[in-house]
């Protein structure tokens, strides 16, 4: 994966999430941070993505709506977008998933659950 847009409203969040991403391999990717789901889309937009990660509640565009515009979008549609959420609502996750996220997982997040979320995109790179 060489470019990971990360948008969570809590800086903080989007360290730890960066930091877990690079503790499981993806050290030498490129990564973007937004503070919201408009900032995230835009960036998006803006370069080519091969992981989108977003946090489920934000402010401006929250991360359910960012996943409505990438899949809605015939250029976006097939960007890998992974949703975090401190929610624990599994009939929100399984309705996220319907909606065309790769996976839905809960905060804390930790590397080892990251790896096993990501483990068929990672496979697909050093594929």
């Amino acid at each position: 994966m060489k470019r990971i847009v990360i948008a969570d409203d809590s800086g903080t969040a989007r360290m730890m999430i960066r930091r877990c991403l690079e503790i499981i391999g993806l050290q030498d990717a490129t990564f973007e941070e937004a503070e919201n789901g408009r900032e995230a889309l835009a960036l998006v937009k803006k370069t080519a993505t091969d992981l989108l990660v977003s946090d489920l509640n934000m402010p401006i565009m929250d991360g359910e709506a960012l996943l409505q515009w990438v899949k809605a979008s015939p250029k976006l549609v097939d960007l890998p977008v992974l949703i975090i959420t401190s929610a624990g609502n599994p009939a929100k996750s399984d309705q996220l998933r319907e909606m065309g996220a790769f996976a839905v997982i809960n905060k804390p997040i930790n590397p080892a659950i990251l790896s096993e979320v990501l483990a068929p995109l990672l496979d697909n790179v050093k594929g």
